[in-house]
């Protein structure tokens, strides 16, 4: 796109110039045209006539449209009437130059060049393309104006809308402020208002309170003097009606006193005589007892407790006491005893597991030379206490931990000499006379009686749970059930050939003198104890025991079945009526429904 300068309307000398130049060249027979080194003067000449044509103040309208050009200067010769005196002053060859010269501008002026066209078309659509685009823009910078008013304006609205919302805000703040204020007034003038109306019903209140106490005091002076002379004639009555009474009482004591007297003396011979048959009875019993029971080799339940009590005072006093008392046999004791505790605590239910504990146990308190005798027993003591310890916390919470902890200690039961007299006795003193079982009698095995209480219930199985505190009865029930499903355990293990007899303390036929024991004591039954053992023993030994001894345990059960749904002979139920009796006393119930039912 190209655009000029418009020229100057009046001709420039230059130009002037130029054209007397050219007019010098020119011939006469060129018939006034100019030659082609021209064509520079040509252009310019076109292009400036252009121009003059698009340009409103240049030519008229019949020029513009015909395409024409012409100089003011020119088109005012040209209107101008040509005196015809000057032009017949002119020579002949003056003359035609001049007419030469209009004729080669007129057929310049009507030549119609296609680039000029061109050019014009290019010049007038580039005007108007940059018109196009200068109204887009025009129109871009209108809207984007129009949208910066719109923002300007929607900014301003919420500014005004947000100064409105502090201005509400405000008021309610002044409003809140102002009600607060008024109740806090209030407040003030109804407490004082109440101070000084409590102020008031004080005084008068005061004087009521006067007047009530005086009225009061003359009313008790009238009642007292009427209460002494009440009282005055009442102990008169009850003195007489005392001496009566006293009199008839004595009456009848005589008669009651020879009456209990003579009842009393019947009394005495019939129990002397029942006495007598009874003690000939059970001395009879007794004597025949004694016989069969030396004949099998079975002893009673007291005469197992004072054993295994007795073992229990020999070890403490025989064993353990010495080798404390000694540091060179209390560190061997003690590095045997650290060396025994986690490997009780490794035990899973892996045969080849529990070999290899109960082979380094065995290594362990078997050595070659062998261990001196307190130490032996001492580390014994220490075994059974990991044991009874080890099923106390596992076997409480996994009953199935019991199975590899009595498979191990059926082992050294059979392996090591004199462990069942020892573990034995550990076990009555963990869990008391439960796995005998027996009432404790009220005297020791030596024949003295308990010193107090606390030595009482350290011998039932009784813990301490921090200071001077028993645990209590809920604790005490879930440790002796863990250790005695140890027991239990250890008596239903199946016996091979190849293995070593047991002690008949630990053989399954204790499981039957066991029960039968339990059965016969209802004094141990009524403890809340008592069904949770119980429970433990047939969850362990009940299908089997049914399966070896038939109708007589089924006997046994149903005997069970009836003293925890009906009651034992002196109407109490097995387990008491503690929360933890009850508790065990339908587990056990259950649990007898399932082995009557075969399940």
């Amino acid at each position: 796109m190209r655009f000029s300068a418009p020229r100057s309307i009046s001709p420039s000398p230059t130009r002037a110039t130029k054209r007397r130049t050219l007019k010098q060249r020119r011939r006469s027979s060129t018939f006034g045209l100019q030659s082609d080194s021209d064509d520079s003067d040509y252009d310019s000449d076109r292009s400036y006539a252009s121009e003059l044509s698009d340009s409103p103040s240049v030519g008229s309208s019949s020029s513009s449209s015909s395409g024409s050009f012409m100089y003011k200067s020119e088109l005012e010769v040209q209107t101008q009437p040509r005196p015809s005196a000057a032009r017949n002053s002119l020579s002949s060859s003056e003359r035609r130059y001049v007419d030469e010269t209009i004729s080669a501008i007129r057929l310049r002026i009507r030549h119609h060049d296609s680039y000029e066209e061109w050019e014009k078309d290019t010049r007038r659509d580039a005007f108007l393309s940059a018109r196009k685009e200068q109204t887009q823009i025009q129109r871009q910078l209108t809207e984007e104006q129009e949208r910066l008013r719109l923002r300007q304006a929607q900014h301003i609205a919420e500014l005004h809308a947000r100064q409105a919302d502090e201005v509400a805000r405000k008021l309610r703040d002044l409003q809140l402020h102002q009600q607060s204020e008024e109740r806090r007034l209030k407040e003030v003038w109804d407490s004082r208002a109440k101070q000084q109306w409590q102020r008031i019903e004080g005084v008068i209140k005061q004087e009521e309170d006067k007047l009530k106490a005086k009225l009061e005091a003359e009313r008790k002076v009238r009642e007292e003097e009427e209460k002494r002379r009440k009282e005055a004639d009442l102990k008169q009555r009850l003195l007489e009606e005392k001496k009566r009474q006293e009199e008839e009482a004595k009456k009848q004591e005589e008669e009651e006193s020879k009456r209990k007297q003579e009842e009393e003396r019947k009394q005495r011979e019939e129990e002397e005589q029942r006495l007598l048959k009874e003690q000939q009875e059970k001395d009879e019993r007794t004597k025949a007892e004694r016989d069969q029971r030396q004949a099998l080799g079975v002893s009673t339940a007291l005469e197992d407790w004072r054993q295994a009590r007795q073992a229990l005072h020999q070890l403490k006093t025989g064993a353990t006491r010495p080798v404390k008392a000694d540091k060179a046999v209390k560190s061997a004791w003690s590095a045997l005893r650290r060396q025994i505790t986690p490997k009780i605590g490794q035990l899973t239910n892996d045969d080849q597991i529990i070999n290899r504990i109960a082979s380094q146990i065995f290594g362990l308190l078997m050595p070659n030379p062998s261990l001196p005798q307190q130490v032996y027993y001492s580390a014994l003591s220490s075994l059974s206490k990991a044991i009874l310890l080890q099923a106390e916390t596992e076997v409480t919470a996994e009953k199935r931990a019991a199975i590899p902890l009595a498979r191990v200690t059926r082992h050294l039961l059979s392996v090591l000499p004199s462990f069942h007299f020892i573990f034995l006795a550990k076990l009555v003193q963990r869990v008391g006379s439960w796995s005998i079982p027996i009432v404790i009698p009220p005297v020791d095995f030596d024949g003295k009686t308990w010193s107090d209480n606390a030595s009482r219930l350290k011998a039932m199985g009784y813990r301490t749970s921090g200071g001077d505190a028993f645990e209590s009865n809920s604790d005490h029930g879930i440790r002796i059930s863990g250790i005695m499903r140890v027991f239990f355990q250890i008596l239903a293990i199946p016996v091979s050939q190849t293995d070593k007899p047991l002690p008949p303390s630990f053989q399954l036929p204790r499981f039957w003198i066991w029960f039968a024991r339990m059965m016969s004591e209802p004094s141990l039954l009524v403890s809340a104890v008592a069904p949770q053992v119980l429970f433990v023993a047939l969850d362990v030994l009940g299908a089997e025991a049914k399966a070896l001894w038939g109708i007589q345990w089924v006997k046994i059960l149903g005997l069970l079945y009836e003293g925890v749904t009906l009651g034992l002979g002196n109407g109490k139920l097995i387990g008491g009526d503690s929360p933890e009796g009850k508790a065990a006393r339908v587990r056990v119930q259950l649990e007898v429904e399932r082995l009557m039912s075969g399940r």
